[in-house]
């Protein structure tokens, strides 16, 4: 069979606009053939014939007549009614005043010219009001965010540092942090060291009526992050099981609003399962070498697997250098291949700041770059909170 000729298998050739439609298709209507004729809007006829006529105005030139008041534009039945409070908008008529720079050299101008030059803010600072704002967002229920990495990834750090972003940016609201990892996890000792309460003593405590009885059983940080730590014993040890987790943080739901989850690095234990069972978003920690990457992808594989799909689309992946010795290129190409499956990803540079271990201070001792990271995976986990209390969140 010979390939069509171009001209046959693409020239088109359409009717005439003046040409009769065939029988049983309906003719164009006319404001088609002649653009310059529209129909009149639904009901416009009938506005015209019902309308009384006007009087005629008076002669010009005479004086002491009065002018006729002119009538406000009509409208369509259903339209709604033309009102002054409508029409007039403070938005077109206030002049909006600048927000004064808070840094750099256009804060060195506003200063130096006794704020008489305010250039406004750079568009970074704007960026960054623009997250802050996001993170800010309105949030109804309560929202769990977990956090998994392969071990050394560092995902604690991870988990400290977004809570506390999140803490200090949404001070309405009370954020903890849940140490959810059963082989030693450190998310205590990142955010208040000397928090006394346990899983156990707040499960089996009867008298939590209040924030204030909880407040005695969890620990805190300056950015106002609470943290249930998790068994730090040696001797006589005890093992966190579904059902120690499940009555804990219960108790925890009745009186937080966001809870960071740092859950252990095997995705397969029993734990795991009961976190992953309410979680709303999820937070995948990666370092940025191979074997690193090549673990969060199989996290990711095993998430599909098992249905987690929705929680998937509310899934950020973070590729934290932990020792700076990765190059800008391997970093970038790491985070295209997770970006273009459709994840969120930011990239943390290395911040020396971190490296010791302790406690986290994201105001003092964070680098801007590294703080600025942070804010931008706060307020991508943003972009999911639901702002009704209508149904459940679908998990999977």
């Amino acid at each position: 069979m010979g390939r069509p000729q171009a001209d046959e298998a693409t020239t088109f050739t359409p009717r005439s606009a003046t040409q009769p439609a065939p029988p049983g298709i309906p003719s164009r209507p006319s404001y088609l053939v002649n653009p310059g004729h529209r129909p009149a809007p639904w009901g416009a006829e009938v506005q015209q014939q019902q309308r009384p006529p006007t009087a005629p105005p008076y002669p010009p030139g005479q004086p002491g007549q009065p002018q006729p008041y002119a009538e406000p534009p009509m409208t369509a039945p259903g339209a709604g009614s033309w009102s002054y409070v409508e029409q007039i908008r403070p938005s077109e008529l206030v002049p909006t005043r600048k927000i004064p720079p808070g840094r750099g050299w256009r804060r060195v101008v506003y200063r130096g010219s006794f704020k008489l030059i305010n250039l406004g803010r750079s568009p970074d600072e704007r960026r960054l009001a623009e997250l802050e704002t996001k993170i800010r967002s309105l949030l109804r229920g309560h929202y769990k965010i977990g956090v998994v990495g392969k071990g050394g990834a560092g995902k604690t750090t991870v988990a400290a540092c977004v809570g506390s972003i999140f803490a200090q940016l949404r001070q309405d609201d009370r954020v903890v942090a849940v140490d959810a990892d059963i082989a030693f996890g450190k998310l205590g000792s990142r955010i208040d060291p000397n928090a006394a309460g346990s899983y156990w003593e707040l499960a089996a405590d009867q008298h939590l009526h209040t924030f204030s009885d909880v407040r005695s059983r969890v620990g805190n940080n300056a950015a106002g992050l609470f943290v249930l730590p998790g068994e730090m014993a040696t001797a006589r040890r005890r093992v966190i099981d579904p059902n120690i987790y499940r009555a804990a943080t219960a108790r925890l739901d009745n009186h937080f609003t966001l809870s960071i989850i740092d859950c252990g690095s095997a995705m397969d234990t029993a734990v795991t399962a009961e976190v992953l069972r309410d979680l709303d978003a999820l937070i995948v920690v990666t370092s940025p070498w191979v074997d690193g990457a090549a673990a969060a992808g199989q996290t990711m594989d095993w998430l599909a697997h098992k249905g987690f799909t929705a929680l998937l689309h509310r899934t950020v992946v973070v590729i934290n250098d932990s020792d700076g010795h990765v190059d800008k290129k391997t970093r970038a190409h790491l985070a295209e291949q997770f970006s273009s499956r459709g994840q969120v990803v930011v990239q943390v540079p290395f911040d020396p700041h971190l490296r010791p271990g302790g406690v986290i201070d994201v105001d003092n001792e964070l680098d801007a770059v590294t703080r600025r990271r942070f804010i931008e995976i706060a307020a991508a986990i943003a972009e999911h909170f639901p702002t009704t209390t209508d149904g459940p969140q679908d998990r999977r």
